[in-house]
């Protein structure tokens, strides 16, 4: 048996440095140093020099600089901070959310399964798009307020497979011995439900990201999201279009760092996914 554990355990191991899986990660770990690494570089992405304007890329700004001289590789770093923020929060917050619905309803069954599945497909049908724009509109664009507004529109899906699954284990025989043994409910959803839920919620997490990224992209490309003197790949991507013609590196970098990065995590998800399937643990 310990053998069997050992083959296991080298096959996930090997399963790990795949590069369908490596290369995504090793990207987004890059990309997050990178960001984190800003505030350490020798640009300023507030500094402003108007007598110098929208410059190209050069020796002094690698990447150039936009309308108000700003350094624009200081200012994607910036941005992409501010962008990846939103992600993680907005998803922790989705995954907080939708994880207790979903035990919830799937633990519970009956008529109250039924009653809050039936608020999960009304949900759904609403343009939650317009909603986080409608709260950014009404509240203020506050940061905070962003990641709060984005996270719980970005939930239904997590609680809808969650529940799904949930049903699914609640039917297991493991499940009946606790329940026959006379372990509380609280007992068995720590110590045997969200453990076998942990591997799913965490493929569908890493799959929100980039979904939560593209919603606060979105509103900040309207003009609804973070703030001045912050900034966002999505506002970055915004003023880029308004100057294109005349300084097309201003959306060219942005846009070029948001997709490679939507693609990663996109990437990464799939690979988790196929990670922690049973069906791959064979080497």
């Amino acid at each position: 048996m310990s053998g069997t554990g050992a083959d296991r355990d080298a096959g996930f191991a090997r399963r790990l440095t795949r590069p369908a899986f490596a290369l995504p990660a090793a990207f987004l770990l890059l990309v997050a140093l990178a960001c984190a690494a800003g505030p350490l570089l020798p640009f300023d992405p507030v500094a402003q020099d108007r007598a110098l304007g929208p410059a190209g890329p050069s020796a002094a700004h690698w990447l150039g600089t936009d309308v108000l001289g700003r350094d624009l590789l200081a200012r994607l770093l910036q941005g992409g901070r501010v962008s990846l923020q939103v992600g993680l929060v907005a998803t922790l917050v989705s995954v907080l959310i939708g994880v207790s619905y979903g035990v919830g309803a799937g633990w519970a069954g009956g008529r109250a399964d039924a009653v809050m599945t039936s608020a999960l497909d009304a949900l759904n049908a609403l343009p939650f798009t317009l909603l986080v724009i409608l709260l950014t509109v009404v509240f203020g664009q506050d940061l905070l307020l962003i990641y709060a507004a984005v996270g719980a529109v970005s939930w239904l899906t997590m609680a809808r497979v969650v529940r799904n699954e949930t049903r699914s284990l609640r039917a297991r025989p493991f499940i009946e011995a606790a329940v026959a043994l006379g372990q509380t409910t609280p007992r068995i959803l720590l110590r045997h439900v969200l453990p076998n839920l942990a591997g799913l919620v965490a493929v569908y997490a890493t799959l929100t990201v980039p979904s939560v990224m593209l919603t606060e992209a979105f509103v900040s490309f309207l003009g609804l999201g973070v703030r001045p003197p912050l900034t966002s790949w999505g506002l970055l991507i915004k003023e880029g279009a308004d100057a294109m013609e005349e300084c097309p590196w201003l959306l060219v970098f942005p846009g070029a760092a948001f997709s490679a990065t939507l693609l990663a995590l996109n990437f990464l998800g799939d690979a988790l996914r196929d990670l922690l399937d049973p069906r791959a643990a064979k080497p």
